[in-house]
């Protein structure tokens, strides 16, 4: 888990910051994962609608294979149907791209005060791909990665470690995200959590779950950064 130097607090206030999920989230990705995770289920013998499958990228793999396929199959092929969805997600990486306003937004809250983490459940290798799409790393305080955690999204364990990572508290931090299982994770740990529906699920399914705020797009919540969760934390430091 990389980390680098986190922005002190303002006027002797308490360390605050911002935790972004990054799949779906910064980067344009859920659904080469959607097609990544039906790729594979097919490999194994499976054939999964990939709406379901959409529905649930942003959730631990582990728990999107238990939640998609048989309760009495082999779950001996479990890992290799993961596996074989990294290797065909990772074929897809010379056409990921950052969405507009990405690198942007986070330059914003780091700029503002706020320690920035990137809140990521992604294969340690995704990860650093999509970090050099986000060429950010002078904003990103520290990211996390699947290693990071016992349990995956909706669990809150990714959220957890990046917090540590930032040395921030639940209270003193916003979590952004594109998933019903990030609002769900952050939700867990009494975070407020922001979502874009630029991973393609809908404000109202976000809202449901927990979401205070919803955005189009990073581009979004940046134009409208002073109204969002987020800008309210910003002014905390004020």
């Amino acid at each position: 888990m990389g980390q680098q130097d986190t922005p002190p607090a303002s006027n002797g206030t308490r360390r605050r910051g911002v935790l972004f999920d990054v799949d779906g989230t910064l980067i344009d990705s859920s659904y080469f994962h959607t097609v990544a995770w039906w790729g594979a289920f097919r490999q194994y013998g499976y054939d999964i609608p990939m709406a379901s499958i959409h529905y649930l990228v942003g959730m631990g793999g582990d728990r999107l294979v238990d939640s998609l396929l048989p309760s009495d199959r082999d779950r001996s092929a479990d890992e290799e149907i993961m596996a074989s969805h990294g290797a065909l997600y990772a074929a897809r990486w010379p056409s990921l791209r950052a969405f507009d306003g990405s690198k942007d937004l986070l330059a914003q809250c780091h700029a503002g005060g706020l320690a920035v983490a990137l809140a990521s459940s992604a294969r340690e290798k995704d990860l650093q791909i999509m970090k050099g799409i986000l060429d950010a790393d002078a904003f990103i305080d520290a990211a996390t990665s699947s290693k990071d955690a016992e349990e995956s999204k909706p669990a809150p364990d990714i959220l957890a470690a990046a917090l540590e990572a930032i040395d921030v508290e639940p209270a003193d931090a916003v979590f952004v995200g594109d998933a019903v299982w990030d609002m769900k994770a952050a939700a867990a740990l009494g975070i407020p959590a922001v979502g874009v529906t630029c991973g393609g699920i809908s404000a109202d399914v976000l809202r449901e779950a927990g979401a205070v705020d919803v955005y189009d797009s990073p581009a979004d919540l940046l134009r409208n950064l002073a109204g969002s969760a987020i800008g309210k934390l910003l002014n905390r430091g004020s």
